[in-house]
C-alpha cells in the first residue's frame, strides 16, 4: 500500500532541493553580474588613462621635435658651441626620446588591455544572459514540479509500479540537479573566481612589470573563453534551444557534430520518412535517449562508430542506436546498479512514461543496440 503522505513529503523535499539549487544559480548569476560591472569600471578607467597617455605622448613628441631641431643647429654650427652645451643637448634629446618610447609602449599596452577587456565584457555579457536563461529554465522546471508532478502522484492511487516509476523520476531529477550544480561549481564558478584574481594580478603587474601584462591578459582571455564554452555546454545539456525552435533533427545534428569533434567518434545519422513535429515531451525523450546512448558508447563501449536510425511512421517513431564497441551482458549490468545500468534504467523509464517499447540487445564483443518505439498520438487517460 502506498503512503500518500510519505509521497507528499518526498515531493516537498525535492521541491526544497530544487529551490536551493535555484538560489545557488542566483548567487552565480550575481557573481557574473558583479564581475561584469567591475570589468566595465576597469574599462572606463583604462580609457581615461589612454586619453591621458595620448596627451602625454603628444606633448613628448612636440618636445622631442624641438630637441631634434636643436641638435640640427648644433650639428650645423658645431664650432659655435662648447663641449658642455653639445653634451647637454645630446643627453636631453636622448632622454626625451627614451621617455617618448616608454610612453608609446605604455599606450600600446593600455590599448591591448582595453581591447581584451572589451572582448571579455562581451563574453561576460553573454554569460550573464545565459545565466538568466538558465534561472528561467529552472524556474519553469520548478513550476512543473510543484504543479504537474504533484497532481500526477495524487492520482496514482494504489498502483505500486507507477509509484516506483515516479520515485525513480524524482531521484533522476535530484541527480540531474546535483550534476548541474557540480558542473557549474567545477567549471564556470571556479573559472570566474580565477578570472577575478588574474585580472587583479594584471592591474598590479602594470605598475611593476608592464611588459608581462600582455601575456597575462592573453591567458586571461583564454580562460574566459573556456569558461564561456563550459557554460554553453551546461545550458545545452539542460535544454537545447534548437530542440524547441527547430525540432529534434536539427538539435541532434548540432549535438552530433559537437560530439564527433570532442570525442573523435564517428556518428552516422539516418532518417527514414519525413520529420514531423510531435509532442514536446516525446522529442525531449528521444533526444535524451540518444544523448545517453552516445555517452554510454563513449564511456563504456570504446566504440569507434555509432549509427543512429530514426524512422517516422504515421502513428509512431522508431529509434535504433547501434555501436560497434565491446558490448556487455545486460543481465549482469542490471544487477550492478551503477554506471551504464542507471543510464539504461533512465531510458526505459522515459519510454515507459510515453507508453512506448524499450529494448537493449548486447553481448560481449558484439556491440550494443538500443531499440525504442514510441507512439506519436498521446492517448487521453480516463
Amino acid at each position: 500500500m502506498i503512503d500518500v503522505k510519505e509521497l507528499e513529503n518526498v515531493i516537498g523535499s525535492t521541491i526544497e532541493a530544487v529551490e536551493r539549487g535555484k538560489e545557488d544559480l542566483f548567487r552565480l548569476e550575481s557573481e557574473v553580474r558583479n564581475e561584469y560591472d567591475r570589468s566595465q569600471r576597469q574599462l572606463l578607467d583604462i580609457r581615461v588613462r589612454i586619453d591621458r597617455v595620448i596627451a602625454e605622448v603628444d606633448q613628448l613628441e612636440a618636445e622631442s621635435r624641438k630637441l631634434r631641431n636643436q641638435l640640427m643647429v648644433v650639428n650645423r654650427d658645431f664650432n659655435k658651441f662648447s663641449k658642455e652645451d653639445i653634451k647637454e643637448t645630446y643627453d636631453a634629446a636622448h632622454e626625451k626620446m627614451l621617455e617618448l618610447m616608454q610612453k608609446r609602449e605604455t599606450e600600446k599596452i593600455l590599448r591591448l588591455q582595453r581591447d581584451h577587456l572589451e572582448k571579455n565584457l562581451k563574453a561576460l555579457e553573454s554569460t550573464k544572459k545565459r545565466s538568466e536563461e538558465l534561472i528561467s529554465s529552472i524556474s519553469m522546471a520548478l513550476k512543473l514540479l510543484t504543479q504537474d508532478l504533484t497532481g500526477f502522484f495524487n492520482q496514482m492511487g494504489e498502483a505500486q509500479h507507477v509509484n516506483n516509476l515516479g520515485l525513480s523520476i524524482i531521484r533522476a531529477q535530484e541527480e540531474e540537479r546535483k550534476r548541474v550544480a557540480r558542473d557549474i561549481h567545477d567549471g564556470p564558478a571556479q573559472s570566474f573566481a580565477n578570472i577575478v584574481m588574474r585580472a587583479e594580478f594584471c592591474l598590479k603587474l602594470m605598475d611593476v612589470k608592464p611588459e608581462q601584462v600582455k601575456d597575462e591578459l592573453r591567458d586571461l582571455m583564454l580562460l574566459v573563453r573556456g569558461s564561456l564554452e563550459d557554460v554553453r555546454k551546461i545550458i545545452f545539456d539542460l535544454r537545447p534551444m534548437s530542440l524547441d525552435d527547430l525540432g529534434l533533427l536539427s538539435a541532434l545534428k548540432r549535438y552530433i557534430e559537437q560530439y564527433m569533434e570532442d570525442y573523435k567518434i564517428h556518428v552516422e545519422l539516418n532518417v527514414i520518412g519525413r520529420e514531423k513535429r510531435v509532442d514536446n515531451s516525446l522529442e525531449i525523450a528521444l533526444f535524451r535517449i540518444i544523448q545517453e546512448s552516445l555517452t554510454n558508447a563513449r564511456k563504456h563501449s570504446g566504440a569507434p562508430e555509432v549509427v543512429i536510425k530514426i524512422e517516422y511512421l504515421p502513428d509512431r517513431i522508431n529509434l535504433l542506436v547501434r555501436d560497434n564497441g565491446r558490448g556487455f551482458d545486460p543481465e549482469i549490468v542490471k544487477k550492478e546498479k551503477q554506471g551504464i545500468s542507471f543510464g539504461l534504467t533512465g531510458m526505459g523509464e522515459r519510454v515507459q512514461l510515453l507508453k512506448g517499447r524499450f529494448d537493449v540487445k548486447s553481448s560481449p564483443g558484439k556491440g550494443t543496440q538500443i531499440i525504442v518505439s514510441i507512439p506519436t498520438i498521446i492517448e487521453e487517460e480516463e
